[in-house]
């Protein structure tokens, strides 16, 4: 009986989904407009804001690596700026990527009051993740030859090649920070992350100067304390979630976390793309970089840039968190309206932080990379590059949260059935129309396998 439960589908008690559904958009559709915005709004922040400080958060463990190996060297802040803004991007890139699928999976069993799923799902994400990760460590290994290569300097590529083997548990700790963000963000308990990213970040700021400048550790220092200030979150992330923070969610460990795992990586790799390219593209721009004649200020220019658009993007990812778990909560409660309100309130905040932001950098573009750098050729260079750069900021601010509109309105749909032969299965079904999400279905299946499915 207790396994018949389990494997329940994620969309199933359709009688029950419709009668809350068709009740809560009643109420909304009666609501005027401003009450509408105004309430959405609070809702979209619950998951936004925490979601916005722990991105800037994280990314400002980057930033504050970079800021500090900058006073060490030009060389060592060129090598650093390779090796985050290259191998740890495109590591990045595949397991938030690949995260994303969890984040869909918990929105949508979580809306669907299925909240025994949502456990199970994480630890599914876990093995994936973790065994994808595994085949990313030859790149740390091998970086400098790949480095040399792609054509990157020697002395570049060497120290590199070093700094990358610090690395390795850096990209083990994303496994577990980007499953358990999702885990949380998707029943709004991620106020927990934030409280512990900020102080993960302070006690960076406090090691580095200790390591680096009253020590003397040198890059050893700078790295030894970012390995510190990414797992520190993931051990609070990790006590809360164990330790009872989310009772009807984590029922503990199951040994269905290692059922269905290639249905799951599948869905985990389709979900990954589009994200994976927005992140990549920057890889591209600092490798081409690397190649011109004096490669170490224009990649340290470049790198300064990237990393102030990434800040921002930092936050275009909270909202893109935050339009993923509305509209997935949404379609789980079977309110398609509700759903496509709901990106359209997120898409308009958005672009309104992007452009205040647009003319901030606009404003400050002289003396932005005294931040990073004392060297006064990349300080100049960063400036010429500033109004690319603002205007790079006022484009990212909506981009991420469309294309996480567009990636929904392609909905996957988990089925999970159960048979004589084959047990628990998983079965993907992508329903897809033009209006997108003006329409919307809660999928049965009989025993006999044949589909069936009602409008909402």
């Amino acid at each position: 009986m207790e396994e018949d439960n389990i494997n329940q589908t994620l969309l199933t008690k359709e009688k029950s989904v419709q009668e809350n559904g068709v009740e809560d958009k009643e109420e909304d559709e009666n609501l005027p407009l401003k009450n509408r915005v105004w309430r959405e709004t609070k809702t979209m922040w619950v998951v936004a804001g925490p979601a916005i400080f722990t991105r800037v958060s994280t990314f400002g463990i980057n930033v504050i690596s970079q800021a500090f190996i900058g006073h060490i060297g030009s060389t060592q802040l060129a090598a650093f700026s390779l090796v985050f803004t290259v191998l740890v991007r495109f590591a990045n890139g595949i397991l938030l990527g690949m995260a994303s699928a969890l984040e869909t999976l918990c929105g949508q069993s979580y809306g669907a009051k299925q909240y025994h799923m949502l456990g199970i799902h994480l630890q599914r994400s876990w093995v994936v993740l973790f065994f994808s990760t595994l085949l990313l460590i030859p790149l740390c290994i091998f970086t400098t030859p790949i480095l040399e290569a792609l054509g990157q300097k020697d002395n570049i590529s060497e120290e590199a090649g070093y700094i990358s083997l610090w690395v390795i548990p850096v990209l083990f700790a994303f496994v577990v920070s980007f499953t358990c963000q999702m885990y949380l963000q998707a029943q709004s308990k991620n106020m927990i992350i934030a409280y512990v990213s900020a102080i993960s970040i302070a006690i960076h700021i406090l090691l580095s100067w200790l390591f680096t400048v009253k020590f003397k550790w040198g890059v050893a220092g700078v790295m030894v304390s970012t390995i510190i200030a990414y797992w520190l979150p993931n051990i609070g992330q990790l006590l809360f979630v164990l330790c009872g923070g989310c009772p009807g969610t984590w029922t503990g460990f199951s040994t269905l976390a290692f059922t269905d795992l290639w249905d799951v990586l599948k869905l985990s790799l389709s979900s990954g793309v589009m994200l994976c390219l927005e992140l990549w593209y920057n890889t591209i721009l600092v490798l081409l970089t690397g190649n011109m004649k004096n490669a170490e200020v224009s990649i340290d220019a470049l790198s300064i840039c990237l990393n102030i658009v990434g800040w921002e993007m930092m936050i275009s990812l909270g909202f893109l968190a935050a339009a993923s778990v509305r509209v997935s909560n949404e379609l789980g409660r079977g309110s398609a309206k509700a759903a496509k309100f709901s990106v359209k309130v997120i898409v308009s905040i958005s672009f309104a932080i992007g452009f205040v932001l647009f003319l901030l950098f606009l404003f400050l573009r002289e003396r932005l990379a005294y931040i990073f750098t004392n060297d006064e050729e990349v300080a100049t260079m960063v400036s010429n590059l500033s109004p690319l750069l603002a205007f790079s900021i006022l484009l990212n601010s909506v981009q991420p949260v469309l294309s996480e509109y567009c990636s929904i309105c392609e909905l996957s749909v988990l089925l999970p059935y159960r048979d004589s032969c084959w047990g628990g299965a998983w079965l993907s079904s992508k329903a897809t129309t033009r209006r997108c999400l003006d329409w919307n279905v809660v999928w049965n299946i009989s025993p006999n396998c044949c589909f069936t499915h009602t409008d909402l």
